[in-house]
């Protein structure tokens, strides 16, 4: 997904800071901070240490100027941030962001049932596998580690799994070191966005995956 490892959701905010995520990444954060406005206050700091280490960086020539001033200036702007909107104000289950990317809100998403009480949709963006799931309450998903990395943003109700809870606006940051059957609380579905660079790899007890798989 980047070229360093993220292992933490503070790496991948670095990481947004400094513009390396793929579009479908950099979408997630975006649609997590307008979801938790406060945390932008660490993308601020992230920024403003960017930019006291790039005045700090000592002055080099710029090879063939001319060419390099001609690309800057022919390049696509650069993606607009969407401006935090207070939770009371936000009608639609998804945020700007993520309707922007995908086209479509929770109630028009043209989900397909992949488990019993699991739907979803995916599509291909930027060299990642992007997913919308609804899993039912108290649904649980198959144990599973990955092959790569995957980012998953709760966007209503929540889920658990052995590192604990994650409700609306959390992201959950998994890896090969990650091994963990999320399950839906059962108050109301989860619905998530989520973002991988490599495949899961199913894991746990073959007694476990069926009944998993059966649901």
């Amino acid at each position: 997904m980047v070229h360093e490892h993220v292992d933490t959701v503070d790496a991948l905010m670095a990481h947004y800071v400094a513009g390396s995520l793929p579009e479908p990444a950099r979408v997630l954060v975006e649609s997590h901070l307008e979801m938790k406005p406060d945390h932008r206050l660490l993308v601020q700091d992230l920024e403003l240490l960017a930019g006291q280490a790039l005045e700090q960086t000592p002055e080099t020539e710029i090879d063939d100027r001319n060419a390099r001033l001609s690309q800057i200036f022919s390049s696509s702007p650069p993606a607009e941030r969407i401006l935090p909107v207070a939770a009371e104000q936000r009608k639609s289950v998804f945020p700007s962001a993520l309707r922007s990317l995908v086209g479509f809100d929770a109630d028009t998403v043209p989900w397909k049932t992949k488990l019993p009480g699991f739907k979803e949709y995916s599509i291909d963006i930027d060299g990642c596998e992007v997913s919308l799931m609804w899993i039912k309450a108290g649904r649980a998903l198959p144990a599973h580690t990955h092959k790569g990395m995957e980012l998953t943003l709760i966007l209503d109700g929540a889920f658990n799994d052995n590192r604990g809870r994650f409700g609306p606006g959390d992201i959950s940051v998994a890896d090969e070191t990650i091994d963990h059957r999320p399950v839906a609380e059962k108050d109301r579905p989860c619905i998530a966005f989520s973002v991988l660079d490599a495949p899961v790899k199913l894991t746990g007890s073959f007694r476990q995956l069926i009944g998993d798989l059966i649901g």
